[in-house]
């Protein structure tokens, strides 16, 4: 069988990397999108001791030439992509609306929703280029409901969403399919950073203090291997639908 490759964002720990592994072992090629962090280079040398072919590319979602130039090396050594998992994302800020600050707002939107639709606008034909690419977005309960000081994550999430089942609809002619799979509340660096947010700005503060300290948490590998099989063999019957990973 022809080696099949996949893209995952925000690779470099957590859910990502966890997921990467999981992908890693099941022979399929790996290419790993994080921003320039020591973490990425530590996270491919292992990847690579279970799929020696993979690789790591530089890219911020943040910065919209960062993702040009990311698109650009991608495109150039790649000949296609048979699924991308698009699970790099921000928090911040968390605080009410009315104090959050314009540019960190727009930030969030950025990275969460409109980073993703530009990288994949831009790897489209290496998609097309596959017999049926997988396209996987990390949802969150937030897209469903309004959580207090989260706005602007809410309304990315909630967007996101929306954006994989538009996905769906027009990737049909190109035997392109896409899901949301909401993973949880999960034991990474985000839940890290919300725990430390003042509480003055995120009244749920002591909610997730004990969900940490409850031991309610799943683990990161925990939930990648239960999110293996949907990102890998989702069907077209599938596509478009929104999938919580306490369901599976």
């Amino acid at each position: 069988m022809e080696e099949k490759t996949y893209l995952v964002t925000g690779a470099s720990k957590g859910i990502g990397l966890e997921l990467s592994k999981c992908l890693a072992s099941t022979g399929v090629n790996l290419i790993l999108l994080a921003r320039d962090t020591p973490m990425l280079e530590k996270s491919l040398e292992m990847i690579q001791s279970i799929s020696p072919s993979s690789s790591s590319i530089i890219c911020d979602l943040a910065d919209d030439k960062s993702i040009d130039k990311a698109i650009v090396v991608l495109r150039k050594n790649v000949l296609k992509l048979d699924g991308i998992v698009h699970n790099a994302g921000i928090i911040s800020p968390i605080m009410p609306m009315n104090k959050a600050p314009s540019d960190a707002w727009a930030e969030n939107i950025q990275v969460n929703l409109i980073g993703v639709q530009r990288l994949t606008q831009g790897l489209y034909s290496l998609m097309q280029a596959s017999e049926h690419c997988r396209v996987t977005t990390i949802s969150s309960g937030a897209s469903l409901r309004p959580i207090e000081s989260w706005s602007s994550y809410c309304v990315a999430k909630a967007g996101q969403d929306m954006w994989a089942r538009c996905l769906a609809e027009e990737g049909k002619v190109d035997g392109i399919t896409a899901i949301s799979i909401a993973p949880g509340i999960v034991d990474t660096d985000m839940q890290k950073e919300i725990r430390s947010t003042n509480s003055e700005n995120f009244p749920s503060l002591s909610s997730f203090i004990g969900y940490h300290e409850d031991g309610d948490l799943s683990e990161a590998k925990d939930v990648a291997k239960k999110l293996l099989p949907l990102i890998t063999t989702h069907s077209i019957e599938q596509s478009g639908k929104r999938f919580d990973v306490r369901e599976l």
